[in-house]
This record gives C-alpha cells, structure tokens and sequence, in this order.
C-alpha cells in the first residue's frame, strides 16, 4: 500500500492563484520540503526540475529559452539551481505579454552577486511555510486572526489541549510529509534535515565550505535562545560555552547568511510605533527557526526532556505560535512584528495589516501566566500614541493548554487549538 499523502489544500492555495492570475510569473519562496512544489503543481500545466532533470545543464549551456517551452502555467522546480533563468522568464513574459505563464519554486535565494534583474512588474512572490495547526487539523480555526484584525468578536466552544500532545507536536513539526509519520519517525527525520543542513547545504548554497560541527553548534546555541532576541556576542559566547569551541563572529555573520538563504531562520522585525511615553524602542529582531521542531532536532532532545524543561518549552511554544500566527496573518494581508522598549515593556506578537489595523498578542503555553499576561497588555495599550493610520482592534493571550473566553477586561484568551485564518 502507498504511503503517499494525497494533496492536503493549504491556505495560501488562494492567494497562489490570485498571484498568478495577477502577473507573469509567480516566485514561491520557503524552505525545503515545505510543500512548495506539489503546492505549484496543483495548478502547473507542464514543469521542468532544475534540481534533476539531467537536460537542464546542457539546455543552460546551449538553448535556455526552450526550457520555458511547455504548457502553461509552466512550472520551474528549484529554479535558484540556475539563476540566469530567471532573466530568461522576465524577458519571456515581456515578450508573450500574458499572465498565468511560469511559476518558479525554490528552497534556497541565490548569491547577491548573481546579476539577476528585480522582475518588478513581471513577477509576484508568494512566501510558504511549513503546515500551520490548522491546515493540520489541530486546530478548529474557530477563531480567526482576519475577523479579529477587523474587530470582529468571536467566540470558540473549544475544550483544554493536553501538555504532551502539544510536546508532540512541537517535535514533529508541520513538513507535510511527516503528517503520516509516528512521532519516533518524525523525529529521524527532522534529525537528517538538520545533518544534511550542516554537512551538505550550508556548504553548497554558496559554494563555500563551512564546518559543519561549528555550523552543528551554531544551530545549538539559537535553538537555546529560540523566541528571544540574542545578538552575535550572545550566541559567540553560548557556542564557546556549550559547544566547547570557538566560532568567530565572522564566522556567525556568515553562517547566518548562508541560514537566511536557505529560508532555515526567519526572524521577526520590531514593531515602529508612536508611544506616549519617553521610552525607546529597541530594534533587534527575535530570532525564530521556520520550523521549530527543527530547533528541536538541534537540540538533540525528545519529548520526556520538554515536559521537564518547561522554560525551554515556552520559548518553543512561543516559536510555533508566530510561526502559525505568520500563515494566517498572510491572508489577511497582515505582518508579524514584536514590541520592546526600553522600560524592558515586551509584547510578543504585533500582527499589523498594511491598512493600519492591528492586534496585540501575549503567548503563553500554560494558564499560570494568564494574569501577568493581561497586565502587560493593558499597559502596552496604555502608552499607544493614538494614529489615524493605525487602529488598535483587540488584546488577545494564546494559551496552549488553556480554553478560549474574553476577560472582563475585554482582553480575549484564545487556545491555539481555536485559532486560524
């Protein structure tokens, strides 16, 4: 019997065929095995792998334009293989001057130096990511980021989240092909991904050899401050301490290109707002593996080491949550930042629509905290500099373990078990 996964519809099908349907060619950007390719495929009419096909190496040297022959939408799978075909595309499109005609996928953005032209007007880009509780069907997606960025209450008629099952989940992670795997086969898995990180793909992206013990220890060291915003002399000093070796901080500059190039690592920018306060914003990004179990698999670490580290866990929890909160925000047209200022005043989660409107998010993976949380949000809100371009819509607490209800604060606790698009 096949163990193959038929095609489970993910939440940026939509926005894939509004993007095509709106240009040229679409881009599709996101990490290895995130679901790219058989996402594109759904609505691909011919495609060519650049990764294996053993025609592309010739056909590049000699004829390129008869790699984008073929019914359209053609698909071009890891295209970043071969970088000069983009500029072929954009020509292409110029030239047939239709929409719906290529869409490229690739896990990895090539070097700066490749002279590659912007696409602007030709091109859209739409950015995948691993499969969120939802799409997963974790979760009911009773409640919905899009409603509450435009202040629509709601209500979830959801029943607590066992501790362990979210441990589960936080190993196992949301790569689409693990969905029919135990957990124990998750785990080897998630475990190659992050060998063959180190010792094949952090050198091969740019063609630069890197160590892949000191790249092993770097993974360490961020998947220890997953969640936080931990600069270069921090994780220096972590990966001298823990890993018993010395990595420049060059070295760490490097290695954290080469890991943003392979879309492994996708921080979350600083909220820029107007407070009524003498407070001052810091500017440092919160440092977040695309996949959290990957950070898991770093650590080298299962689920009976989680559930006695719970420190640890919270930060995971906090990770998987802006992971889940980024899919739905890009629905609903919405980006996720955090807040902190000097006062050392934090909010984990800012999702802010283009429009302006926007929510304000406290994570926390048990009920214990929920108090704290409310406070912290109530003075967040207490500073907020009133805007005409920008709308406060609601406070919200995601809770692992806990159930949805609004406070009579107002101030909504929302399961992550009920939350979606």
């Amino acid at each position: 019997m096949s163990s193959e996964i038929s095609y489970i519809a993910r939440i940026s099908d939509e926005e894939l065929k509004r993007k095509l349907n709106a240009s040229g060619a679409l881009l599709i950007r996101g990490m290895k095995a995130c679901g790219k390719t058989k996402s594109a495929k759904q609505l691909a009419a011919s495609m060519v792998s650049f990764d294996r096909d053993e025609q592309v190496p010739l056909l590049m040297e000699t004829a390129p334009e008869r790699l984008l022959l073929g019914d359209t939408p053609r698909l071009i799978d890891e295209w970043q293989e071969y970088p000069k075909i983009w500029n072929y595309v954009r020509h292409e499109v110029d030239l047939r001057n239709e929409t719906a005609q290529f869409i490229l996928t690739g896990s990895s953005n090539p070097e700066e130096s490749i002279k590659i032209h912007s696409g602007a007007g030709r091109f859209t880009i739409l950015d995948m990511r691993t499969m969120s509780w939802q799409e997963m069907g974790y979760s009911s997606g009773e409640i919905s980021l899009g409603k509450l960025l435009n202040g629509i209450n709601q209500q979830a008629s959801d029943a607590p989240t066992d501790l362990e099952f979210i441990v589960e989940r936080i190993i196992k992670g949301g790569f689409p092909g693990l969905l029919n795997k135990s957990l124990a086969q998750a785990m080897e898995i998630n475990r190659a991904y992050v060998d063959l990180l180190a010792d094949v793909d952090m050198s091969r992206v740019s063609d630069v050899k890197r160590n892949p013990e000191k790249v092993r220890g770097l993974l360490r060291a961020l998947a220890r401050n997953v969640a936080t915003t931990v600069d270069i002399t921090v994780l220096e000093k972590d990966v001298k301490l823990n890993e018993n070796t010395d990595v420049s901080r060059p070295t760490i500059y490097d290695y954290l290109e080469a890991l943003n190039r392979l879309m492994i690592m996708e921080d979350q920018p600083a909220w820029n707002t107007h407070i009524r306060s003498s407070a001052s914003l810091r500017k440092s990004a919160k440092r977040h593996f695309s996949e959290v179990a990957l950070a898991v698999a770093a650590l080298g670490i299962g689920k009976e080491a989680l559930i006695n580290d719970l420190k640890l866990t919270g930060f995971l929890f906090e990770s998987l949550v802006i992971h889940d909160l980024r899919v739905y925000a890009q629905a609903s047209d919405a980006k996720v930042y955090h807040y902190y200022d000097s006062t050392g005043l934090e909010v984990d989660a800012i999702v802010q629509k283009y429009s302006g409107e926007y929510c304000a998010f406290e994570i926390k993976l048990g009920t214990g905290k929920i108090e704290d949380a409310a406070n912290n949000l109530l003075k967040f809100a207490s500073i907020l500099e009133e805007s005409s371009s920008t709308k406060l819509q609601s406070l919200n607490i995601i809770t692992g373990t806990g159930i949805s209800y609004t406070r009579n604060d107002g101030i909504n606790v929302i399961s992550l078990s009920s939350l979606g698009f």
